[in-house]
């Protein structure tokens, strides 16, 4: 049609872009194969590729990066290539990862630990507390129950020391009456926490010890709350004047928190009701007041009759997926 009418007609009739009539037709008629690339006259021949790959070879570089390698060849007295040819060499062998030996982390295991009761399970961490000059911290040691997060023993010192830290969980120990194979201890991986004399003591008390994974915050995440809350505080102050008013504010503070702060976690009860079995009572008292109260206004509680919360059965560090979840 387009050479009885021409071009543009033809296109025209049937609604055709010229452009992509052209576009067409260039493809139909220059499909031409590509011409091989020349090798280049300054490219290294088989054999020459093969002995700077030799050389890579070599025992004395094989932890070592192409620069290296080249340098030392340089001083040797050798030239082969470039340092970039190198890299090429082995990239085509698929020999471009790191040459040099590298640090291997052992397998951690994610600690799963489980509390039914108070006494079962400890965490305990050191937090900074930032002094008058600056640079300067004091250092507040805590150790928490999990399962009532009732403080059971805490210490502010002038550094941190795995003697301090073996002396407060040694006492603490004592005041719970905590016996022989009864209680778990978590901590992270801080010196202290690791020390041998900490360990030590934890061997002699029957008490066992175990760490979080390293760079693994939610391993420790209870300690890590509670001093959330310490340091939320409207009266906790941005430095400390010295030791002595650290200590005094901690004095003020951990009372406040045990017997005095309600715990969303614990059913809006205080940590010393869940540590010493007074939960159960409190929560009766509870359900008797309000089912007073619906019993004179029942209208007043559209949905269903007011339940005061429930307490907690048990408390978990990293609780492992249910058996179900497992055999999918």
């Amino acid at each position: 049609m387009a050479t009885t009418v021409g071009i543009r007609p033809a296109c025209e009739a049937l609604n055709v872009p010229r452009a992509s009539y052209y576009r067409y037709q260039q493809r139909a008629t220059s499909v031409v194969e590509a011409a091989p690339r020349p090798r280049p006259a300054r490219a290294l021949s088989g054999t020459e590729q093969e002995n700077v790959l030799a050389r890579l070879h070599e025992e004395r570089f094989q932890d070592r990066s192409p620069a290296a390698v080249y340098a030392t060849l340089l001083d040797e007295g050798h030239y082969h290539c470039s340092i970039r040819t190198m890299y090429r060499l082995l990239e085509q062998r698929g020999e471009s990862r790191e040459r040099r030996d590298q640090l291997t982390h052992p397998p951690y295991q994610k600690p799963e630990l489980l509390a039914t009761a108070p006494n079962q399970l400890w965490s305990w961490d050191i937090t900074k507390l930032l002094g008058r000059a600056k640079w300067t911290y004091f250092y507040l040691y805590v150790i928490l129950d999990v399962f009532s997060r009732y403080v059971t023993g805490w210490m502010v010192a002038p550094r941190e020391s795995a003697e301090l830290a073996k002396r407060l969980i040694e006492d603490s120990c004592a005041k719970q009456s905590i016996q022989p194979g009864q209680l778990t201890v978590h901590a992270d991986r801080g010196s202290a926490m690791t020390s041998k004399p900490v360990a030590f003591l934890m061997a002699d008390l029957g008490v066992t010890k175990t760490h979080s994974r390293p760079y693994v915050s939610d391993d420790n995440p209870y300690s890590e709350s509670q001093f959330r809350t310490l340091k939320y505080r409207p009266e906790f102050p941005d430095r400390f004047g010295s030791i002595q008013d650290a200590r005094a504010f901690c004095l003020r503070f951990f009372p406040w928190y045990n017997d005095e702060h309600r715990h969303s976690a614990l059913g809006l009860m205080t940590p010393a009701m869940v540590h010493y079995d007074q939960a159960p009572l409190v929560r009766r008292q509870r359900q008797a007041v309000l089912d007073a109260a619906y019993r004179a206004h029942p209208e007043r509680f559209v949905r269903k009759a007011p339940r005061a919360p429930e307490l907690q059965q048990e408390v978990w560090i990293n609780k492992p997926p249910d058996s179900a979840e497992k055999s999918q």
